[in-house]
């Protein structure tokens, strides 16, 4: 704000005051970094901003794409950056490696991790895939996965082939490369399937021995979890997906007029699909439901042990 001249009447500066008050002082600038190009997995962080909530609370939030999208938590932890959006299962794995990262919030709440096969294939329960191909792009974590539901059926991993897609999942299924794949986002795979002419079928993790876990969360520096910004973020994040569910229609429509490249039939599917994934409580953190699953990937060999919940999740008070 520029200096007032001694001119200015007290009545006149009163007037001045209380018709700038909310723009006296810049927003503070809050860097986010994506787990992946802007989808409307991001609808939550999409609608804070553009619809004002971000600014409301004081916040010049920018949403930075990745160029490699495992790099955000790590960028963070070195200071590049306040916030990574991250995935729970990364978390637990880059806590058991000492990673100082926190989780203070979430995006998505519920897996979208799936196995998909044809809707009108041979495959019609799990069991079937025994001697089957698998497709899979990211080893790991999702061999676990599809070890547990296949094992809940009894079928070991011994008994399909396992073939790396990369990330060509849907058309090496539709194609008949592979009899499965896993790894499929259920909100985004299975459209793309349906839009091809070859609707799919989904078997949910949560549903097939996996403990139930957030998908998509927020992440920042150990040393940084008491930075008043973070709350104000959270404030205006439930703020934004609030708004969202209740007005899913006017909130697709700032979604595109942001990212106008965006607007076609997939991601329009893939939007109603996301809806009712999204934490209506971003902040809110379930410490039972994070022990199971950090006991689950010891279990599953993908970390040997894992720390204290404390030092990798809270609440933001």
């Amino acid at each position: 704000m520029s200096r007032l001249k001694s001119m200015i009447t007290a009545t006149a500066l009163g007037a001045m005051v209380l018709g700038t008050s909310s723009t006296a002082f810049a927003a503070d600038k809050l860097v986010i970094l994506l787990d992946w190009f802007v989808n409307p997995d991001h609808a939550p962080l999409i609608v804070a901003k553009e619809k004002g909530f971000f600014a409301k609370h004081d916040l010049d939030v920018e949403l930075i794409e990745p160029s490699d999208p495992s790099a955000p938590p790590r960028l963070v932890a070195a200071g590049q950056g306040d916030v990574a959006v991250s995935y729970q299962p990364q978390l637990h794995v880059q806590a058991a490696e000492g990673l100082p990262l926190t989780r203070i919030g979430t995006l998505v709440a519920t897996p979208l991790n799936s196995l998909i096969v044809l809707e009108d294939g041979p495959i019609k329960e799990i069991a079937d895939l025994k001697g089957k191909k698998i497709g899979y792009s990211l080893a790991g974590f999702e061999d676990a996965l599809l070890g547990t539901m296949l094992g809940n059926h009894g079928v070991s991993m011994d008994e399909v082939e396992l073939i790396n897609v990369n990330f060509s999942l849907s058309p090496s299924l539709y194609s008949g490369q592979v009899d499965a794949i896993i790894g499929g986002y259920r909100n985004f795979e299975l459209n793309q399937m349906e839009i091809e002419g070859k609707p799919g079928k989904a078997f949910y993790v949560e549903e097939e021995g996996v403990p139930p876990y957030d998908e998509l969360i927020l992440t920042v520096r150990n040393d940084k979890v008491d930075d008043p910004r973070f709350a104000r973020m959270l404030a205006a994040l439930e703020e934004g997906v609030q708004y969202l569910i209740n007005h899913p229609d006017d909130s697709w429509k700032a979604f595109i007029a942001a990212y106008p490249n965006l607007d076609d039939e997939l991601n329009i599917k893939a939007w109603a699909d996301t809806l009712p994934r999204f934490a209506l409580r971003p902040a809110a953190l379930d410490k039972n439901r994070y022990a199971r699953f950090a006991d689950y990937m010891v279990q599953q060999g993908l970390i040997a042990e894992s720390p204290a919940l404390e030092t990798y999740a809270t609440v933001i008070e």
